[in-house]
């Protein structure tokens, strides 16, 4: 027992692992019947679901299912409503993926794993001037966009930037997502 300890303190992707099983057990629960009723019943709860479907439209695993408990909203809250209270929600979720992104030593799992497959251009992009606000300004363009989250917040996230910017910025970004889809489903009914 005390190898495996060993081994798994010596081992440098452990939040990379940690990952991993987090999504295989995402998985495992998006297939269960019985918590997928619990989701899909989450509309009914008014300003609490649309607070929820906020937080799963952001995930990649969970954004088509944010995204019925929000079009099933629409039949009872006006959508500017839905926007702010789902656009909290969201940045609860942007936000828990940001600051596993930058305090659980992801950013730095990620490099030691280019750095050990021999990335020399890719550490030369980095240190460029112009990386530092292009990082932003991309991730900025994919929370804004109906696209899952993650790989906004990373950049953000990789780009260093302070907390409370980046809470600003989810939230008017994906409270006008939001609603633009929101809007977008009672034009189309």
């Amino acid at each position: 027992m005390d190898i495996m300890k060993k081994r798994w303190h010596r081992y440098h992707y452990k939040n990379l692992t940690y990952l991993g099983i987090s999504l295989i057990i995402a998985l495992f629960l998006l297939k269960s019947q019985i918590f997928n009723s619990f989701l899909f019943h989450l509309g009914n709860f008014g300003y609490f679901g649309a607070f929820i479907g906020g937080i799963f439209f952001v995930s990649t695993f969970t954004v088509a299912i944010g995204t019925v408990i929000l079009f099933d909203l629409v039949k009872y809250l006006n959508p500017i409503e839905i926007a702010l209270i789902a656009g909290v929600g969201a940045v609860i979720g942007d936000l828990i993926i940001f600051q596993f992104i930058r305090t659980k030593g992801l950013v730095g799992e990620v490099k030691h794993f280019f750095h050990y497959f021999g990335s020399d251009r890719l550490e030369h992009l980095i240190h460029t001037k112009y990386f530092s606000w292009t990082l932003p300004v991309i991730g900025a363009l994919i929370i804004a966009s109906p696209l899952p989250d993650e790989l906004g917040v990373s950049l953000m996230g990789i780009a260093h930037m302070k907390t409370w910017k980046f809470i600003i910025i989810s939230f008017l970004l994906d409270s006008t997502g939001i609603f633009l889809i929101v809007s977008a489903s009672l034009v189309l009914r």
